[in-house]
């Protein structure tokens, strides 16, 4: 009695029809996943010309001595790093562009924030059309162009004519007027003042949004439990909105350190006054002042850097707060 052994069904994987349309089905997600790309590539293309090749230019620059000679006759005259190693032995980096830059942006976030968290709590508090009209107000202020702020607070402490020594003469308490602005700390003063004036609004306002979403039974059930607006504060507001304090403290990073107009408007922060420069003037200084448009590159390249850094902790941040 001879067996026959009957055939084997065809598998999946050796069926022609379905070999087909496994190919048809990868080549569709492909499709699906490069079809945002190719919505995006205009918008890229463009961020690439505008900004991707200044950049570049900028680092081939700061690898040169660069200056008006080179400017007139198209040549290039190639140093390395050289630039690189003269900023960063540079007395001036470390002693007054360094400390000016770093130390005013620090005291520049905590003031804006702790203002802007203050006026946010005072906005909550208030009723609707309130809380409208005060918000719209205090717009303004982030509204305004930052030269047209930079030159309000120049004239508000004017030696001659500012409002700032008027009422310190009229008081009593000022003899003969002070230019405040040769002073390093009390330029730098009236710059965190702009600053500081010109930014809380955008703190208060963000933080306001999350304000509206505390849960106002937690908080109510803290204060009859005893606990007092300070302890509120820190142990139900503050964890709730601990992304949204991230968020502000890191934009206001970026602004701060960043501060050209505010410096070099000022009298004095053009370079007259060498005291006062940060590292976003300084560049400026170098590149337009004295001609030496490599070097004021490697300066922009080490703020870029920088800001880089800042921008990367920004991101991370952020993605955090989408995996919460």
């Amino acid at each position: 009695m001879s067996m026959v052994q009957a055939p084997l069904p065809a598998t999946k994987a050796e069926s022609p029809s379905a070999s087909v349309a496994g190919g048809r089905k990868r080549r569709g997600l492909s499709a699906v996943a490069a079809r945002p790309w190719l919505l995006l590539a205009p918008g890229l293309a463009i961020l690439a010309v505008l900004m991707l090749w200044p950049l570049v230019q900028v680092f081939i620059y700061s690898l040169q001595d660069y200056g008006l000679r080179e400017i007139n006759t198209g040549e290039n005259n190639w140093i390395g790093l050289d630039n690189y190693v003269e900023a960063l032995t540079n007395p001036t980096l470390w002693t007054v562009v360094l400390p000016n830059t770093v130390g005013f942006a620090a005291v520049a976030v905590f003031t804006t924030v702790a203002l802007g968290t203050l006026v946010a709590l005072l906005l909550a508090r208030l009723g609707t059309t309130w809380r409208v009209i005060v918000s719209s107000c205090i717009m303004v202020a982030w509204a305004m162009p930052a030269v047209t702020g930079t030159y309000v607070w120049t004239f508000i402490f004017d030696a001659d004519r500012g409002i700032f020594n008027t009422v310190l003469r009229d008081l009593g308490l000022m003899d003969d007027p002070v230019n405040w602005f040769t002073n390093q700390w009390s330029f730098y003063a009236i710059v965190l003042l702009n600053v500081v004036h010109h930014g809380f609004p955008f703190v208060a306002i963000t933080v306001l949004a999350g304000l509206l979403g505390v849960s106002k039974e937690m908080l109510e059930a803290a204060a009859l439990d005893g606990a007092g607006a300070w302890r509120r504060f820190w142990k139900i507001i503050f964890p709730t909105l601990k992304p949204v304090f991230s968020v502000v403290i890191i934009l206001s990073t970026i602004w701060d350190f960043k501060v050209f107009a505010q410096v070099y408007l000022m009298p004095g922060g053009g370079g007259g006054n060498r005291q006062v420069l940060n590292l976003g003037v300084w560049s400026y200084v170098e590149s337009f002042g004295q001609n030496r448009y490599g070097f004021g590159a490697a300066l922009a390249v080490l703020l870029t850097l920088v800001l880089i850094g800042i921008t990367i902790v920004y991101i991370r941040s952020l993605m955090k707060e989408d995996e919460l």
